[in-house]
């Protein structure tokens, strides 16, 4: 898939594999419902892990991105565990965004413990801006996305504030699945003994829901105001 790049509306930009799958896989699956393009681009592989290995999290991958019906997935191949926001890194991923065009780009919220969740925000902001430069040796035209919005996929217990919270209730099965695809990360290990990681995985996508009268939720923030044509789409 990630051989042929086309025209996405939406990239989500993932530092591992299943970081846009826990974050927003429930948004993505509404974007895919409504008809929009979604692309994910995995900035490393997301391996050592205690039980995984590059073979098996490949492979994890293949069947998440099927089940959540991906129009496009790459894969920048940066080093895990020590992804940092370089200018090499940038032009990488600056390409990919030139060549993709997306409207709206979707990054990890900015502060976290992960040192990676945080570099990949700090590229993904500065790649899309080195993406609408002239002059520049990238691939592609010029192109600069209207939108960065910030998913939670935070390792610390940290609750923020959110922008907007989008209704996931009738794709949280689906979500769940493409979640439990990733079975090296989540079905062995501390995460498979009780109380369950899916159980409190559960228990925050229901207060999210709780928060704008619905089933379950997913969180988003955003460093620029929202703006609304209207008040019809709010719940």
């Amino acid at each position: 898939m990630a051989g042929l790049i086309d025209r996405v509306d939406v990239l989500v930009i993932s530092p591992h594999p299943d970081d846009a799958e826990l974050g927003m896989g429930g948004t993505i699956l509404r974007l895919k419902s409504e008809g929009r393009k979604v692309g994910i681009l995995d900035l490393t592989n997301g391996e050592p892990t205690p039980y995984g290995s590059p073979e098996t999290r490949a492979a994890e991958t293949a069947e998440a991105t099927k089940i959540l019906g991906i129009d496009w997935r790459g894969n920048l191949g940066l080093p895990n565990r020590s992804l940092q926001a370089t200018l090499e890194a940038r032009a990488l991923l600056a390409g990919y965004i030139r060549q993709l065009r997306p409207r709206w780009i979707f990054a990890p919220y900015w502060e976290d413990a992960h040192p990676d969740h945080v570099a990949a925000t700090q590229l993904a902001e500065a790649a899309r801006f080195w993406a609408k430069l002239t002059k520049i040796d990238l691939p592609g035209d010029p192109w600069y996305p209207e939108r960065i919005w910030y998913y939670f996929c935070i390792h610390l217990r940290l609750i923020p504030q959110p922008a907007f919270i989008v209704d996931i209730s009738p794709f949280w099965e689906q979500k769940l699945a493409a979640i439990r695809c990733y079975r090296s990360q989540f079905s062995v290990g501390p995460r498979a003994e009780s109380p369950t990681f899916f159980d409190r995985f559960a228990e925050q996508a229901g207060t999210w829901g709780w928060a704008i009268g619905v089933r379950y939720g997913e969180p988003f923030a955003s460093k620029e105001p929202v703006g609304l044509s209207g008040l019809r789409e709010l719940l």
